[in-house]
């Protein structure tokens, strides 16, 4: 008889977090040799790199509410998942033969769309597979695994590239098998059978009912999308450690954010089971407006340590703790649907602050940028303790 859990977690989450882990290993290694692949290898120029995330990230977003609601429509989980998961892995495969940037435009906005089938499904499928009393625990793991494979992925991809000579084909093809270890791990992953989603799915719309029906979703939704707004990409913060110091600061910062993330996303879930998701949720927001005047405010590499640990902590605070949130707030026969709407609001938000963020930092200062990220971060955190507040 099989185990109900594995190192106290459950069954489904666990391999749904070695999916995670092997996936974003192998996306990851790749995502970090792509702008220099693109502008060197390809000779694309430099705003191509930005055309084609944000063209990519956008169709991401508006994905992911179309695969939850289909995911909720047709009554399962895992098929759309994996068919997601699927998408990306093989785009890492024929990136082996490419020759010229517009092949790698296509390729990646496979790969998005591929994100974007998979996340809302996989998302509701560790809601049904977890207890509520054991959700922050569940999403916390499975973020730490998450994270944990996106910090290994471009440590292997600079040793790839380090010792193999014109080693980018090597780099796609290692991707790819990493990749399938992904898919391979949901084998062990088992849809559940929920009798309300079973006998309601059919029933189902895409339209404007679920914001007359769900308005307490809506409204807590809309807060997480202002703050949202101010959530500056970590590529770009990642700037403030080479201003203050040199590019070999950058690397060792992400590795500070995300080592950070990995050690305190568990220890975070379990404290969201006892005290609530909301509570940690708005504890990341003021982390985050802390990190963001910090850095505005020091230009000395070890205050900026300390503030990128405490970013680290806001990410882990919110990330999965978000979905706890929408996994909460809608049960049932629109559980994949809610993630999706979640994750599309936080995707756009993410797009805007990105362009808003780039614009002030390129056009005024990295300060200006900043210090819009954490008055953002605070506008958005009194938005969800109003929201919190009255609709509950």
């Amino acid at each position: 008889m099989l185990k109900d859990k594995i190192f106290g977690i459950k069954r489904n989450v666990f391999f749904l977090g070695l999916v995670s882990f092997f996936n974003d290993f192998s996306g990851e290694m790749v995502q970090s040799v792509m702008p220099v692949f693109i502008t060197t290898v390809l000779g694309a120029p430099v705003f191509f790199v930005g055309l084609i995330e944000g063209t990519a990230d956008a169709l991401a977003s508006v994905f992911r509410l179309i695969s939850g609601w289909m995911s909720d429509k047709i009554g399962e989980r895992k098929r759309p998942a994996v068919l997601g998961y699927s998408l990306s892995t093989l785009t890492r495969l024929f990136l082996v033969i490419v020759n010229n940037f517009w092949q790698v435009f296509a390729l990646r906005v496979i790969d998005r769309i591929g994100k974007g089938f998979r996340d809302s499904p996989r998302d509701a499928l560790i809601a049904e597979s977890a207890p509520e009393t054991e959700l922050g625990l569940s999403y916390g793991f499975h973020r730490a695994m998450d994270t944990l494979g996106a910090t290994f992925g471009p440590l292997l991809g600079f040793l790839i590239i380090f010792w193999i000579k014109d080693g980018y084909k090597a780099l796609f093809l290692i991707a790819f098998f990493l990749g399938l270890l992904a898919i391979g791990s949901f084998v062990f992953v088992k849809d559940v059978k929920v009798e309300k989603l079973e006998k309601q799915a059919k029933r189902i719309k895409l339209d404007w009912s679920l914001f007359k029906t769900h308005k307490k979703f809506i409204f807590i939704v809309s807060a997480l999308f202002v703050f949202g707004l101010g959530t500056l990409p970590i590529g770009l913060v990642l700037l403030k450690a080479k201003d203050a110091g040199s590019i070999a600061d950058v690397p060792l910062m992400y590795f500070v954010y995300s080592l950070t993330f990995v050690i305190v996303a568990i220890p975070l879930g379990k404290l969201a089971d006892k005290i609530g998701e909301r509570a940690v949720i708005a504890l990341g927001f003021l982390l985050a407006a802390i990190s963001y005047i910090g850095l505005a405010l020091t230009s000395h590499l070890l205050a900026i340590t300390l503030f990128f640990i405490i970013l680290g902590i806001y990410s882990a605070a919110t990330d999965g703790m978000q979905r706890m949130l929408a996994a909460k707030s809608l049960h049932g026969e629109l559980l994949a649907t809610g993630q999706g709407f979640l994750n599309m609001a936080i995707g756009f938000s993410s797009l805007g602050a990105g362009i808003i963020g780039g614009l002030l930092w390129t056009t005024i200062s990295d300060s200006a940028a900043l210090f819009y990220a954490a008055a953002l971060s605070l506008i958005g955190l009194i938005l969800f303790i109003i929201m919190s507040r009255r609709l509950s």
